[in-house]
């Protein structure tokens, strides 16, 4: 793997140092373990991961470490760089994991039937509701990696491939990550909870919470199944594996061949009208006018 010159250059001792920090966070984050919340009939499910993220964005120079000098020296921007360059290596075993999943279960994929397939065609709606909003806030290239998925691991892989992840696609689609990281799995066990109330089977709801993310698909399905007769909470949770594992396959091959290119479609299309630098233009044209 090419970590490219300027990581190349960089001394093997602030590697030692970002695996370290790593293997630290991760005991951390380990001991503490999973916590559940009871917020009345409702429950939010705390993951060791969103620990790791929230304490790893604590510790960066620009929260911590600007006023805790030692800690600088542990995580500086050279370990911040190398870190950048590492979660790319990472995604491509995880992309090899994704892909011998799919021989070992060909059987199941083809007897969940249409059903699981169909749900990845809701990825067309991110780019038509998410990416006229990312524009409005004024995102630009930004915009195409946020939105073309729901930015989970499979998509950080194919948005760093295609376009790097210190390109402007590679932060929308990174920074849409860490927030899902940090916020989707308590709206997730949330909704989790509450959906039973929505009237529908809750077959077809544990089929819903299988999005592409294990720590969501496990914050929604365990949130869900303790709703439910007991007798139906492990079909509840082999559908919520099952979606999953269809939409993590089945969903990098939609991103690439679909939603990608439909985001960059309408991206073209969308962007001369709805960003906010033309109307920031247009209002200083107008006042020159005046």
């Amino acid at each position: 793997y090419s970590f490219g010159e300027e990581i190349m250059e960089i001394n093997k001792k602030h590697f030692i140092q970002v695996f370290l920090t790593c293997l630290i966070l991760v005991v951390i984050c380990e001991f503490i373990g999973q916590r559940t919340i009871a917020i009345g009939k409702a429950s939010i499910v705390l993951f060791p991961m969103l620990y790791a993220v929230i304490i790893g964005l604590i510790i960066t120079p620009d929260l911590l470490g600007k006023k805790i000098k030692a800690l600088k020296k542990v995580v500086g921007e050279k370990e911040i760089n190398i870190a950048g360059e590492v979660v790319g290596i990472a995604l491509v075993m995880l992309g090899i994991k994704y892909g011998t999943t799919v021989g070992p279960n060909i059987d199941k994929i083809i007897q969940a039937g249409p059903a699981f397939i169909a749900q990845e065609f809701g990825h067309i709606l991110a780019p038509i509701v998410a990416l006229p909003l990312a524009l409005m806030f004024g995102m630009k290239r930004e915009a195409v990696g946020a939105t073309a998925s729901i930015s989970r691991e499979p998509s950080l892989g194919v948005i760093s491939e295609k376009y790097g992840i210190n390109s402007p696609e590679g932060s929308g689609v990174l920074g849409t990550y860490l927030m899902g990281t940090v916020l989707g799995t308590i709206y997730f066990s949330v909704l989790g909870s509450i959906s039973i109330y929505s009237g529908l089977h809750p077959y077809a709801l544990g089929m819903a919470c299988g999005v592409g993310s294990g720590s969501m698909m496990t914050a929604a399905a365990g949130s869900l199944s303790t709703m439910v007769p007991p007798e139906m909470a492990d079909t509840i949770l082999a559908y919520a594996a099952t979606s999953n594992m269809m939409s993590s396959i089945t969903g990098i091959i939609f991103l690439v061949f679909v939603s990608l290119p439909f985001t960059n479609f309408m991206y073209k299309i969308l962007e001369p009208k709805f960003s906010r630098n033309k109307k920031t233009k247009e209002i200083k044209s107008t006042e020159g006018e005046c």
